[in-house]
């Protein structure tokens, strides 16, 4: 069993370089690869395309590397809670490419699983169908979508082993899943890695054979992005 262990999150990125596309797991601030985005932060490289749901908030995860401008193009399924990355579209300083959540997700996918385009009927008539091929089946028109191209898929888990294999809790699984496997190079950030063999394999989300480096992550904030209480009686 190969181990893909690496020591930290800087030698995880290792080889990401100016100009290359990457995936980030997560939805918001939920399930993202915290330590890997602070080592990006700190790497300095720039002129990143982002594919990720969306970029967080203004002074955490995406947002710190959107305050360094060293994401040169977004592409997401919203803005957010992120003033800084509604400024930069606005303001035409930074290139987005905006995506029925749905269709993002099954590029992800798609890419995983070797696809390489399908077709959708979600964003037709739309600005999303602009300049791509439309088809009919059972008399309903659909745009075909090309399945994404990434350098690095960098992904968040709650559990996973020294051979890769993950195990995501609860809503954290979000678009970490389909993210892994679906790059040249898959890292896993974990915050509990284990010997081969202590994970359940019933359990398992993604096996191990879609990771090449994966790495124990510390001192997670995971902070909520939107906190919703209820009044005390």
């Amino acid at each position: 069993m190969i181990d893909k262990r690496v020591k930290n999150a800087k030698e995880a990125i290792d080889g990401i370089k100016d100009g290359m596309t990457l995936m980030l797991g997560g939805f918001g601030l939920c399930g993202i690869p915290e330590n890997s985005i602070n080592a990006l932060v700190e790497s300095d490289v720039k002129d990143l395309t982002c594919i990720s749901n969306n970029a967080g908030v203004d002074d955490f995860g995406l947002g710190l590397l959107l305050h360094k401008r060293q994401i040169k193009k977004m592409i997401s399924s919203y803005v957010g809670e992120n003033a800084e990355f509604e400024r930069q579209m606005l303001s035409g300083e930074l290139d987005v490419e905006l995506t029925p959540q749905g269709t993002l997700a099954e590029k992800c996918r798609a890419a995983q699983a070797g696809i390489p385009a399908f077709y959708t009927p979600a964003g037709f008539g739309t600005e999303v169908a602009e300049g791509k091929e439309v088809k009919d089946f059972h008399g309903k028109p659909h745009i075909l979508e090309h399945a994404y191209e990434a350098d690095f898929s960098i992904v968040k888990a709650w559990k996973g082993d020294h051979a890769g294999n993950l195990i995501f809790k609860g809503s954290a699984r979000n678009f970490n899943h389909p993210m892994a496997g679906a790059a040249k190079i898959t890292v896993a950030e974990v915050e509990e890695l284990v010997a081969p063999g202590e994970l359940d394999p019933n359990q398992i989300h993604i096996p191990g054979i879609m990771i090449q480096r994966i790495f124990q992550g510390e001192k997670f904030e995971k902070r909520i992005e939107q906190r919703t209480v209820r009044t005390k009686e």
